[in-house]
């Protein structure tokens, strides 16, 4: 009878089995330092990353968290995760999913310089660990670590760089091991305000670390998707390869169809897609076509193709076409099927007030600048800047080929809030930017006094702003850097002015920033000089421009001090800088043979009472108003600079000296220059000093 009912029950088990082992949820292992334990959190059970998640997945998943604050990958390290009690009670567990994201804590100066060489074997041996006493088919992803920001007190003194080191390692790890990598980086990089302690998210950061561990475990990345800057009547540069990329749901094909090309592509484990398409002959209208296996295609239309220019800067950039001189006239005129425009607009000026809760939340969430692709009109022109218009113009009429024109551009915007994170971070000298950058000196005042009345209202101490150092380029430019583009023209400078050395670093650091980022080495930059205002530090800021348009490679300056007003640091002329940008374009990039500059110095010698001044050849020197040449002036040994007798002589400037050895010329060197010297198309020369 024993036995009967024995038989009885196993037949009874295994009947039931399939129905008891469907009802248990997978079992998820969060294996981490601090950041998964929810450090500094006020409700850990409930706002910590795993139990968000938990949240996330629902009833079908049973997730655990296994962190432990300080915990070090390297088994040498001051705080070794596998000598704790939660790796044992995570291996007990039995998980059949794991989450290990660990070597924050390796960064510390008593780990990483001394163990760095044991990294990746210690990785290995967890996940061997894990392996084996997980459930049979365990899954296991490893992690891209999340950010350590620059107020952390050993950034500068090795952490920073050994991060990198580590994350490095990490993503060889994934690579040879063929592991699943999880990129707990990316999203939050752009948040410092998300980090109250430089190193531990906040409940919202946590938020985000759970939907994207979410998202790789379910393969859910909210279906198909384009990149935000791919939208109707845009622009793509002619003659290079066309990326289309976005989002979509785990290893689901994704189909485009541009001018006749089709193209397919698998979606990665991270939901990206990408696609490439030939070059496409300049002209259109074309349209683009996206689906996926799953929801409703993607259809853009009205797409051109031609010259693709970027237009960014502060407010003489940002001056709207409307305002400008001779505006209203141009407006008349304003419809071009063939120019489209893009103007990037922040929703909130920078000007003195205080911007209400729910504008500094967007600001907080990048969510700053909005503007669609628009065919020029006089309706979308009269917002548009002034020098952009102009500029695109002019190309589209020399060309004869569509052209498209990105605005980005923010009144009283310092250069540091348009490079990326990563290079001031990196940069010994340029990462001192970035600290309490409403008290950094570093940064003009009135961009500091601006700031502070624009987040009055604020409640978070690390409110952004986007005066803040490298905000444009997380807000605005990083969105762009997937299109390849002819070329930038640029307008800063005013709110940096008052530190020229800086500014000799901060400018080249920019456009590195950006070539690399758009991965185009040689992207042509050109650049507008400061106008002439009243303003003691402007002709030394002038001279530093001029010598940076000879150093940086594929680099262009545009003079404008012939057409600055003395009181306004807004001049309302914007017609001939824009045609100043032209110029040089069509003569560097389009190798039409044109003058694009006007007379440039190259040296100069002395014989008794008269210094010859050389320029360049080729030039023929004059006046723009027929008046005797103004504004030259030279120095002897003791500095002190005299004004004297100056005659024109085919490219050459005679300077009488009275038989004082010269050691320095200089020209319109004054804040607000009446130099009047130019060249035989009318484009004058630039404020210059020459040592001897």
């Amino acid at each position: 009878m024993k036995r009967l009912q024995n038989n009885k029950m196993a037949l009874l088990v295994l009947i039931l089995a399939p129905f008891w082992l469907a009802a248990q949820p997978t079992k998820v292992a969060c294996i981490g330092d601090s950041v998964t334990e929810g450090y500094k959190l006020e409700n850990p059970k409930e706002e910590s990353y795993p139990a968000q998640l938990q949240g996330l997945l629902g009833e079908d998943y049973q997730v655990e968290n296994f962190g432990v604050s300080g915990s070090t990958l390297l088994s040498k390290g001051h705080r070794p995760y596998i000598q704790t009690t939660a790796y044992q009670n995570a291996l007990a567990y039995q998980p059949d999913v794991v989450i290990i994201h660990l070597g924050l804590n390796d960064t510390d100066p008593r780990n990483w310089p001394n163990y760095r060489d044991e990294f990746l074997n210690d990785y290995r041996q967890l996940i061997q660990d894990f392996r084996e006493s997980g459930s049979p088919n365990v899954q296991i992803w490893i992690c891209r670590m999340t950010p350590i920001f620059h107020p952390h007190p050993r950034f500068k003194s090795g952490t920073h760089e050994w991060f990198w080191h580590i994350q490095a390692q990490i993503e060889q790890l994934a690579e040879t091991m063929e592991m699943g990598l999880i990129d707990l980086h990316q999203a939050l990089y752009p948040h410092p305000d998300l980090f109250p302690d430089a190193l531990h998210p906040n409940a919202k950061g946590a938020a985000i670390l759970a939907e994207t561990v979410y998202q790789h475990l379910t393969g859910d990345f909210g279906g198909l998707t384009l990149a935000p800057v791919l939208m109707n009547q845009m622009v793509f540069q002619q003659k290079r390869e066309i990326s289309v990329w976005g989002k979509a749901n785990r290893h689901e094909k994704v189909m485009a169809r541009l001018a006749g090309q089709v193209r397919e592509a698998v979606v990665d484990d991270a939901g990206n897609w990408k696609l490439i398409f030939d070059p496409v002959p300049a002209g259109g209208p074309y349209r683009l076509t996206v689906h996926a296996e799953s929801g409703d295609p993607i259809v853009l239309d009205d797409i051109l193709v031609g010259e693709l220019w970027l237009c960014a800067g502060q407010s003489n950039m940002e001056f709207k076409l409307q305002d400008s001189k001779n505006g209203n006239a141009t407006l008349q005129q304003a419809d071009h099927d063939r120019i489209r425009l893009f103007n990037m607009a922040g929703i909130a000026r920078p000007n003195s007030s205080e911007w209400d809760l729910e504008t500094l939340e967007k600001v907080n969430d990048l969510d700053y600048f909005e503007g669609n692709w628009e065919t020029c009109s006089a309706a979308t022109a009269a917002g548009f800047s002034a020098i952009a218009y102009y500029f695109g113009k002019q190309l589209q009429e020399a060309l004869d080929v569509p052209v498209g024109l990105i605005q980005l551009s923010v009144g009283g915007a310092p250069v540091e809030s348009f490079i990326d994170r990563f290079t001031l971070e990196s940069d010994p000298y340029l990462v001192d930017v970035l600290y309490n950058w409403k008290k950094n000196e570093f940064l003009m005042d009135w961009c500091r006094m601006r700031g502070a009345k624009n987040l009055a209202l604020a409640t978070n101490n690390l409110q952004r702003h986007p005066y803040e150092p490298a905000y444009i380029y997380e807000a605005g430019l990083q969105q762009l850097t997937g299109l390849p583009l002819a070329g930038t023209i640029w307008y800063q400078g005013e709110s940096n002015a008052h530190n020229v050395e800086h500014y000799q670093r901060a400018f080249p650091a920019l456009v590195q920033s950006w070539r690399t980022n758009f991965q185009q080495p040689d992207m042509p930059f050109f650049f507008a000089q400061l106008s002439s205002l009243s303003r003691p530090s402007w002709p030394h800021f002038r001279e530093a421009q001029r010598q940076l348009a000879d150093e940086i490679l594929y680099a262009g300056m545009v003079v404008t001090s012939d057409l600055g007003d003395s009181l306004d640091v807004h001049p309302v002329r914007k017609q001939e800088v824009g045609e100043r940008f032209a110029r040089l374009a069509l003569n560097k990039n389009y190798g039409e043979e044109i003058v694009c500059s006007g007379p440039k110095p190259i040296g100069f010698k002395q014989k008794g009472d008269w210094l010859t001044l050389q320029f360049e050849p080729g030039s023929r020197l004059m006046t723009a108003d027929g008046e005797p040449v103004r504004e030259f002036e030279f120095a002897g040994a003791n500095g002190i600079f005299h004004s004297t007798q100056v005659t024109l002589k085919g490219n050459t400037v005679l300077i009488r000296v009275n038989e004082i050895e010269v050691r320095q010329v200089r020209y319109a060197w004054e804040p607000y220059s009446r130099g009047n010297l130019i060249n035989e198309v009318g484009l004058p020369a630039s404020t210059f000093q020459l040592n001897l």
